[in-house]
């Protein structure tokens, strides 16, 4: 339970910094001549992806997750507002863990 807690707090703040990226940074870049936030924004971004990507790898197995709960978990982490739309599915296997 602990783990996906855990979990679903990285998602979230790679949720937070792709929002980030194409909300603040990617407009200031384009619309006002301002790039000095794509880089660590972007940076941070990056980083977060990974630590998504690792977090399923290291967080998920034995927690009831099957082959399609895997790749939507990853599809979801390709796409703005994925791990949002996501995260209920996380929860309802942290809510599932608890009760057992």
């Amino acid at each position: 339970m602990r783990r996906l807690r855990f979990f679903r707090a990285i998602a979230l703040v790679e949720g937070v910094t792709t929002l980030a990226l194409f909300l603040v940074a990617m407009p200031m870049k384009y619309w006002m001549g301002d790039d000095s936030l794509i880089r660590p924004v972007g940076m941070t971004h990056g980083v977060a992806w990974l630590a998504y990507i690792a977090g399923m790898i290291a967080l998920l197995p034995g927690n009831g997750f099957s082959f399609l709960d895997y790749l939507r978990t990853f599809i979801a982490g390709l796409f703005p507002f994925g791990t949002f739309l996501n995260d209920p599915l996380v929860r309802r296997r942290r809510d599932a863990l608890a009760l057992a």
